[in-house]
């Protein structure tokens, strides 16, 4: 539970050069640290400790690294006195409004061109899975994407791809070709034999409904692999 004595930690009792609201206001966003601006959205802090003590050991969480702070659950984050549902909860949904801004710069653009373009949005798009997904990009006949969905979700080692539900959404979304991707969150890139028959049965089911299976991509925080760089698609 949240302490209720916030009188002498809420952040409009601080002196001014402390209020990361203020700062923020007379310096800019830019000028305040992950710490400050994690303050703003934590608000008050509980009982000797301020919400930028607070916002510190939230970082500590992560690594000091946001995005591993992206991948942190809410209820991780309430095993922090003082952190109830409410801040971690409101925490939460602005890490993931900074990952979908990150994603979907990549939608203004007109066309996919390269197999490292397309990584770089899935890595996005993906990070903060702690577990395996299957996502697939559907493309129109000017290869600009369509639509972007992630159709399973697995395990920390595998997930389960059906190709009757991927087939069926590029029917509904009137895609011509489409690109397989899932992540690997142990780091490895490498493709399993598993992998490769999926790739391989996914191509074939295409042909029959004439939509291309133009590449397979497994993406993870060190990098990306691509079926179609590698020729074996």
């Amino acid at each position: 539970m949240e302490s209720t004595n916030k009188s002498s930690t809420s952040i409009k009792n601080w002196a001014v050069d402390d209020r990361p609201r203020e700062k923020l206001m007379l310096k800019g966003k830019e000028s305040l640290s992950d710490s400050e601006l994690l303050a703003i959205l934590i608000n008050t802090g509980s009982g000797k400790k301020s919400a930028v003590d607070l916002a510190r050991e939230l970082l500590k969480l992560g690594k000091n690294n946001l995005d591993e702070l992206g991948k942190v659950s809410i209820k991780d984050f309430m095993t922090i006195p003082g952190i109830g549902n409410a801040k971690a909860v409101t925490i939460t949904a602005a890490l993931e409004l900074g990952r979908r801004r990150h994603a979907s710069t990549f939608f203004n653009k007109s066309f996919v061109r390269s197999s490292n373009e397309l990584a770089e949005f899935l890595k996005a798009s993906l990070k903060d899975y702690a577990y395996e997904v299957f996502a697939v990009v559907f493309l129109n006949r000017s290869n600009k994407i369509n639509h972007f969905e992630v159709l399973s979700k697995g395990g920390l080692t595998h997930t389960i791809a059906d190709p009757r539900v991927i087939f069926k959404k590029a029917i509904e979304v009137d895609a011509t070709s489409l690109i397989l991707c899932h992540n690997h969150p142990s780091g490895n890139l490498r493709p399993s034999r598993v992998d490769e028959e999926l790739t391989s049965k996914l191509k074939e089911a295409g042909k029959l409904l004439e939509i291309k299976v133009l590449d397979h991509l497994i993406v993870s925080d060190e990098g990306y692999y691509s079926f179609a760089d590698e020729g074996l698609i």
